[in-house]
């Protein structure tokens, strides 16, 4: 048995402080104050020095490193996620990969899963293939502007469909039901998101009982659909917004970049505090820095100038949604671990509770990762 003494335990809406955790079998097997709750006798103790301790991060949405792609060199991006707390992840393969592509890269991954350096890895998350041509880094390379055809999407499917939590997808794309249903007649849980899409609302909504219950980086690649030249329309981050049952992703930089922290502010304020999901969309893009964003170093930019996503990972995100919007410390944890994990099936991590997987990430109040243990080791 393992006990953790010392702690500032982050549970989901408070803090148990001067806490102990007690950890058997790779689970938590009971926590509290230290006061109540006595260390027993012959435990391998561990001293948290006053950290806060809270579930390790689940990042469903990350591409790579900052550097490398996970498809490329899985072991590199999975222990650079974890020595930062993210004890969960989702490698995100993007739509710029043609069906071959996608294959060859579900396969890696699949076998990386394997190796004990790749734990962390729990599934993937499908950025693609069918999303709008217009949106997105790299879009020149999208070789799914034609119609939906199942000859080839249906090997991606098969490759995929035990490991891919998400699915996203654009629902204004002609015949995207015909996709949806080769998804779910493979995986009936399977999860859905609207990505890099112009899609009205009814066209969101028609998916909704299928699975769709996240919205792929909230206000980034999605387009408008004014009614009148004057007048701002209703499109996706309405939809996204209106719709209690959708989980919003957010990319929070340093600067605001990806999401204005004014918005930051608004969508908290719209979906709770129970519908916001902090991703990193950690990308791999070497593209030349566009005038004004000389002093920006937690995003990438395509070759074009355009931003490709992240450099950071989740204690980085936390820590800027601290700053943009005055979330406390309880909040990001519930941003960057309770609600990924609970989005995606992960019912048995994501929170500091009796039974749940013992992923803990010890910080400081700058949300700065000093320790993280995975199923009860530290890593």
């Amino acid at each position: 048995m393992i006990a953790i003494k010392n702690a500032t335990l982050v549970m989901k809406d408070h803090f148990i402080p001067d806490g102990v955790l007690l950890i058997a079998d790779g689970k938590i097997l009971d926590f509290g104050e230290a006061r109540k709750l006595p260390i027993p006798e012959g435990c391998e103790v561990i001293d948290a020095e006053g950290l806060y301790v809270g579930p390790g991060f689940v990042d469903i949405h990350t591409h790579s490193d900052g550097v490398v792609f996970f498809q490329d060199e899985p072991v590199v991006a999975s222990q650079h996620h974890l020595k930062h707390g993210t004890t969960t992840l989702l490698p995100a393969l993007y739509f710029s990969m043609d069906t071959e592509a996608y294959v060859r890269a579900i396969s890696v991954l699949r076998e990386a899963m394997k190796k004990p350096e790749c734990a962390n890895i729990g599934g993937l998350y499908m950025e693609g293939p069918y999303l709008n041509p217009n949106f997105g880094c790299d879009r020149e390379s999208n070789p799914w502007k034609g119609p939906v055809d199942p000859e080839k999407h249906l090997p991606i499917i098969e490759a995929a469909w035990d490991l891919a939590k998400v699915w996203a997808l654009a629902p204004e794309r002609e015949n995207i039901m015909q996709f949806v249903l080769d998804v779910k007649a493979k995986n009936p849980v399977a999860v859905f998101s609207v990505a890099h899409s112009e899609a009205a609302p009814a066209d969101i909504e028609a998916i909704m009982p299928y699975g769709l219950k996240i919205g792929t980086h909230h206000t980034n690649a999605t387009g408008d659909r004014p009614m009148y030249p004057e007048c701002r329309g209703v499109c996706v981050d309405e939809t996204v917004n209106y719709n209690r049952e959708i989980y919003a992703e957010l990319i929070c930089d340093s600067r605001g970049i990806h999401v204005d922290p004014y918005m930051l502010r608004l969508v908290r304020r719209i979906k709770g505090d129970d519908r916001i999901i902090l991703i990193s969309d950690a990308y791999a893009c070497d593209g030349p820095i566009p005038p004004g964003y000389d002093d920006v170093d937690d995003i990438n930019f395509d070759h074009a100038g355009e931003i490709a996503g992240s450099k950071m990972t989740l204690d980085i995100a936390c820590r800027n949604m601290i700053k943009h919007t005055g979330a406390s410390i309880v909040d990001v944890f519930k941003f960057a671990s309770t609600n990924p994990a609970l989005a995606v099936g992960f019912y048995d991590r994501g929170e500091i509770a009796k039974g749940k997987r013992a992923d803990l990430v010890f910080v400081d109040y700058k949300m700065k990762t000093h320790r993280v243990m995975m199923e009860g080791k530290l890593c």
